[in-house]
């Protein structure tokens, strides 16, 4: 009896995830189409084919509908973007290089699913999405990359902030302007504006400043510094709380 239940349960388990899953895709082709207004209960039940109580049971309101929606598209274009940092760490490109074509990602992205990105931007929607953690993640992963080689002036933690706040911004902008009168070098204008903000001249090259060139070591080596096996757990802490101090001060 007991393998009988579980075995039912399981069946329930996947026809529910079935039915979600049906009902998301409806809803997400129509806010593709029409935006939030055309995301009915109605609407989504005759495109899922189901009942409209179903959509109530599973998300509670169109406001839940609407966030997983949201979760749904984004949670697809992040998966694809960490196999992209994935394969970029693997292979010999530049962290720089791969900062900036996920810059350029994540502008099409907002530019092609306008309603998904408002949505997305808004904070108590931002707390609560793992698609939008994750997507946070692999920025953090592309600024570290870049750390590591030496070209970050300030920390990574600012670094990721001053990027995420550019692409919100500029995203932003070109969203609330009309397509005929966008800037297409915008985008590209706030990033090189946030490369200044946050790069030393590089590893290779004379630092503009001797402040610069210490930043960008001492920067370099903080990203490194929780790795380093032959230092104990609380020298690696220490080390750390140096180096964070030291990078405060420059």
């Amino acid at each position: 009896m007991a393998m009988a239940s579980t075995a039912t349960a399981a069946q329930d388990g996947a026809e529910r995830a079935d039915t979600r899953s049906r009902i998301v895709g409806a809803a997400a082709a129509l806010l593709r189409s029409g935006g939030p207004a055309a995301v009915t209960t109605r609407g989504v039940a005759e495109a899922a084919g189901v009942q409209a109580p179903t959509i109530y049971r599973l998300f509670g309101d169109k406001d839940g509908l609407l966030d997983a929606v949201a979760e749904h598209v984004m949670r697809a274009f992040v998966a694809a973007k960490a196999d992209v940092v994935d394969a970029a760490r693997a292979s010999d490109v530049d962290p720089l290089d791969d900062l900036r074509a996920g810059w350029r990602a994540q502008v099409e992205f907002g530019l092609a699913n306008p309603d998904v990105f408002r949505m997305l931007s808004e904070p108590a929607r931002v707390v609560d999405s793992p698609a939008a953690r994750l997507g946070k993640e692999i920025l953090e992963a592309r600024i570290h990359r870049v750390a590591a080689t030496g070209r970050l002036r300030v920390t990574e933690r600012r670094a990721v902030a001053l990027v995420q706040a550019g692409g919100v911004g500029v995203i932003t902008t070109l969203l609330a302007t009309p397509p005929e009168d966008r800037d297409p070098d915008l985008a590209d204008a706030v990033l090189e504006a946030v490369l200044a903000q946050i790069l030393t001249d590089g590893p290779t090259a004379a630092p503009s400043s001797p402040t610069d060139g210490a930043r960008g070591a001492a920067v370099a080596v903080r990203a490194v510094a929780p790795q380093l096996e032959m230092l104990s757990p609380g020298e690696r802490a220490l080390l750390v709380e140096w180096l964070d101090r030291a990078i405060d001060a420059l």
